[in-house]
């Protein structure tokens, strides 16, 4: 027996029992363990459908380009269906996936453009925006756009959870995955349920991510949308495929943690998975840890493969930078707010301010930062260096207002982010960070503070 080409392997991955990690926790936890598709990734199941979908449909046509954003692995069973069928693809990627990511998707033949990660999604270098443009621009293309169109859960629904159904014997009772298109959690959840509506199904979302909050409160908010490194689940959108009906629980996971449930499983179950994976991983065994009885069947699904992340989780020294291999205790930004003891009070200048008198108080209070509001709203940030320059090399723009020389505004971080990663957020553009607390007053937190923050 042979397959007429690659596209044909997909489906119908193993499932396997993790032993080592799970110790202390009731019942069986199951992996589904999806890097045996030909694209080492879950996505080649939806990638596959939305290509045949659009085909049926005569959006996709022969000769033509798919062109779509991705995290990359979408874009990789993509490209797959794309050599099966003949056509050329171009990806945008954000600029924090990792570079064997983009490696992969290059040697299969697609374009790849990277785009700045920490834009809003409607500004046009995201990179949502800019695949959108380019298929407006580009004849005969296609943008499947994996997190509104509906073909990306229906692959689950028709693949994976027959699949997990048939392969517990029905005998499952937990269901579990991270979201971020949402159809893998959602389409598999949905058929699960149809055969069993006591089923639970427990999505698995990051910090920086506003699933959590919305599925909760049904509130939108956008305070919950922060940086964070983990790569493949949590968004600052909600995508039609997530279905918040199809999803009874959520489990939010630190970027450490999640990296560090991914090497242990390689180490201690033999599983060399991606990022997400260990982020679904110990969310779901948090779960189960409370609620899973002797005879409880949990399933959760391994997305991906490690060999997308050689630089990143499986490098000892990127891990170490961001302090994920330390076993000390990290302070957070709660902490770090707390030991000011309310010292040092948030200082803002308005965007019509002229230049020269924000600079003035930028002296009076000795600060090298300062972030720039339009009334409540937060809309950039002045750094003295770059001011400094731009007086220099233009001695008027010191009458000029606020606007004409500041950057832009200072990213916000969630109170549970630990200084290692606060540390990785703040670069030659980010001097400093923003957090809001639970009374919602907003605290500054600067080089210096996390320095203060590392020597105790």
């Amino acid at each position: 027996m042979y397959y007429n080409s690659i596209i044909e392997t997909i489906g119908n991955t193993p499932l396997v029992k993790l032993n080592r990690v799970t110790e202390g926790i009731k019942g069986t936890v199951l992996a589904k363990v999806e890097y045996f598709n030909p694209g080492n990734s879950m996505k080649d199941r939806m990638a596959l459908k939305m290509i045949e979908d659009a085909e049926k449909a005569g959006v996709l046509k022969p000769g033509g380009t798919i062109i779509e954003g991705t995290s990359g692995n979408t874009g990789m069973g993509l490209a797959l269906g794309a050599i099966a069928k003949g056509y050329k693809c171009i990806f945008t990627l954000a600029d924090k996936q990792s570079k064997e990511k983009i490696d992969i998707l290059r040697a299969v033949g697609a374009e790849v453009i990277v785009c700045p990660t920490n834009v809003e999604p409607e500004d046009p270098r995201s990179y949502y925006s800019v695949a959108r443009k380019l298929n407006e621009e580009t004849p005969n293309s296609f943008y499947p756009n994996q997190y509104d169109n509906l073909s990306n859960a229906l692959a689950h629904y028709e693949t994976t959870g027959p699949e997990i159904w048939e392969q517990t014997e029905g005998k499952i009772t937990h269901w579990a995955a991270g979201v971020g298109t949402g159809g893998s959690m959602c389409g598999t959840s949905k058929y699960l349920k149809e055969q069993n509506a006591n089923i639970v199904s427990v999505g698995i979302d990051t910090y920086g991510s506003v699933f959590k909050k919305y599925k909760e409160t049904g509130v939108f908010d956008e305070k919950e949308v922060y940086p964070y490194l983990t790569e493949g689940i949590g968004e600052d959108i909600l995508p039609k495929n997530v279905d918040f009906d199809q999803i009874d629980h959520f489990v939010k996971v630190t970027d450490k943690d999640g990296a560090i449930m991914t090497r242990r499983l390689a180490r201690e179950e033999g599983l060399f998975i991606g990022w997400s994976c260990g982020s679904a991983v110990f969310g779901a065994l948090e779960y189960a840890r409370e609620h899973l009885k002797e005879d409880d069947i949990m399933v959760v699904i391994l997305p991906d493969h490690g060999t997308r992340y050689l630089g990143k989780i499986y490098n000892d020294d990127w891990m170490r930078e961001r302090g994920f291999l330390e076993a000390r205790d990290f302070a957070t930004a709660k902490d770090i707010i707390k030991e000011k003891n309310g010292q040092g009070r948030l200082v803002t200048v308005a965007q019509n301010m002229k230049v020269m008198e924000a600079v003035k108080l930028m002296n009076a209070q000795g600060i090298s930062q300062i972030p720039v509001v339009n009334g409540e709203e937060f809309v950039g940030s002045l750094i003295d260096s770059k001011v400094l320059n731009r007086m220099i090399e233009e001695p008027a723009v010191k009458e000029a207002q606020v606007t004409e020389v500041m950057d832009k505004p200072l990213p916000f971080v969630a109170m549970d982010n630990t200084v290692d990663v606060l540390s990785s957020l703040i670069n030659h553009e980010s001097k400093a960070l923003l957090v809001r607390d639970e009374k919602d007053h907003i605290h500054i937190i600067t080089q210096h503070d996390l320095l203060m923050a590392m020597s105790n």
